[in-house]
């Protein structure tokens, strides 16, 4: 029988079971088999889906590349919580070893970073380290803030929005998707959609009572309007600087955050007038500020935390 070591790791309680294919070999073993199997919360190890640390393809300026499944198996393009926990895994476990570290030049470039997720400042010796990690969304940069040798917290640049409702992909006549209406369980609801690598669905609400997102989700995943699926968002809006979501993730159901599903919910909110281009993010988990300062065409910024859980052997 053979086996792998893994390591589970979480960002915001959106969690994933993480390989270290550097250090580990899965030659012949069924990846989308293996992510249903060992996300099984009963029967295995428990997450919303697996991430493979694999050498970046060759040719590629990354430390990494992270090839990502879903708790059913399907694969995920992009996941921000997950990009974030590789990032701390790469530093802490000095597969960056030979990439050049740098200390934060200034205080308030830590500031930030921490105090956007809560984090104590004045902290001291903290290091910034920049990272390039490909997927399949092409390759993204990000920067780890680490205290006493532990990643605090990472900032991702996310890379630009997809607006074209043929690249998200939704069905719609027009060249954006933007309060489009859609009848979903016999209610009509208002949704503008966004891809940050993956699908997104976002619906501004007045309220979350009467909404059943676990129903509601279910039905917009796999509503005729989405080719391939979408995720599911249900906002609230406090301020023109801070929002709550609820999110139904593709392949996973009920998750605790979804970074990409924040920077949508973020640039959908700009698009719809209701959110300033930096906004904090409630999720059920925790909390994100995302960033959009260029607008159309630029890069959404996203930073958080990244936590990891334990590490175990797994046997196939």
């Amino acid at each position: 029988m053979a086996s792998f070591a893994f390591t589970k790791m979480h960002g915001l309680g959106n969690d994933y079971i993480y390989v270290d294919c550097f250090r580990e070999a899965l030659n012949g073993v069924d990846r989308p088999a293996l992510a249903r199997d060992i996300s099984d919360r009963h029967r295995g190890v428990g997450s919303d889906g697996l991430i493979l640390i694999c050498p970046p393809d060759r040719g590629v300026d990354a430390v990494c590349r992270m090839e990502m499944y879903n708790a059913d198996g399907s694969r995920g393009e992009m996941c921000g919580n997950g990009i974030r926990c590789v990032a701390k895994y790469v530093v802490e476990h000095a597969i960056n070893q030979n990439r050049d570290r740098q200390k934060a030049p200034i205080e308030s470039e830590l500031n930030h970073a921490l105090s956007a997720i809560g984090e104590p400042l004045g902290l001291r010796d903290i290091t910034a380290t920049d990272l390039r990690i490909q997927t399949d969304r092409g390759v993204l940069s990000l920067t780890a803030f680490s205290s006493d040798r532990v990643v605090q917290s990472v900032r991702v640049d996310m890379g630009a929005p997809i607006l074209s409702p043929a690249k998200i992909p939704v069905k719609t006549k027009g060249d954006r998707c933007i309060r489009e209406p859609i009848e979903i369980g016999g209610r009509s609801l208002a949704m503008t959609c966004v891809s940050m690598g993956n699908p997104h669905a976002v619906f501004f609400v007045e309220s979350f009572s009467g909404i059943d997102v676990p129903a509601l989700g279910a039905l917009v995943e796999r509503h005729p309007s989405f080719p391939n699926r979408v995720n599911a968002h249900f906002v609230t809006v406090q301020s023109r600087v801070e929002a709550t979501m609820k999110t139904w993730e593709r392949g996973s159901g009920i998750t605790q955050a979804c970074g990409t599903g924040a920077c949508a919910v973020l640039v959908a909110g700009v698009l719809e007038g209701r959110l300033d281009s930096i906004a904090h993010v409630h999720l059920p988990g925790g909390d994100l500020r995302i960033e959009w300062p260029d607008g159309e065409g630029g890069s959404v910024f996203m930073t958080g935390p990244a936590e990891e859980v334990f590490s175990g052997v797994w046997h196939v």
